[in-house]
């Protein structure tokens, strides 16, 4: 192989190594798209939303229909927590307010902190799907061996579509990010609540 037909090769290798390049970046703008629509099918990480417990309160209760809401709770296998509802499933009328309560322990003998992610399926409910107080995104930082129950308050909007019958909530707990040590948070949590 001469020169030229080197040259012509390492350019040609250099073309397809950009647009390789090219299309790993674009790609990587295109998850975000990509993974709502899957989560849209599939239901996983369906984002519920929130709403004020006053404007709760006062909504329209469907008093002649039932829907199933069912709990999870998982553990990721780096946090050494028990983690479960408290209650399987209940049944509720769509407009209600409703709390359950899930239970959480740590097993080990030192401080660990946890942060639990929601996920709402069918991905359909997620925009009917409103709660009033949850843990979830919040750094939740358990004592040696210390167990608490965790509330959930939540309200099933009466537009959810009729042929949902049945709404599966799951949290999943993981490690919380170490960003600040488990004493400040709780510091900081407590001036929070006193101010509030």
């Amino acid at each position: 192989m001469d020169v030229s037909d080197r040259n012509h090769a390492n350019r040609r290798t250099v073309k397809r190594l950009g647009i390789a390049a090219l299309l790993m970046f674009g790609f990587g703008f295109a998850l975000v798209p990509i993974y709502d629509v899957f989560c849209d099918i599939t239901g996983l990480n369906g984002k519920t939303g929130r709403i004020e417990q006053e404007k709760a309160l006062t909504g329209k209760v469907d008093k002649d229909r039932l829907v199933t809401v069912e709990f999870l709770g998982m553990v990721n296998s780096d946090l050494p927590w028990e983690f479960r509802p408290m209650v399987r499933r209940v049944k509720v009328h769509p407009g209600a307010v409703t709390e359950v309560h899930f239970y959480a322990r740590n097993k080990q003998d030192q401080p660990v902190s946890g942060q639990a992610v929601p996920s709402l399926a069918p991905g359909l409910a997620a925009k009917y799907f409103n709660k009033t107080e949850c843990f979830c995104f919040t750094r939740q930082t358990l004592q040696a061996g210390e167990g608490k129950e965790m509330p959930i308050r939540f309200v099933v909007d009466p537009a959810l579509p009729e042929e949902v019958r049945t709404v599966s909530l799951s949290y999943t707990f993981f490690p919380a990010q170490d960003d600040a040590p488990a004493a400040d948070v709780a510091v900081e949590k407590g001036k929070l609540e006193s101010i509030l």
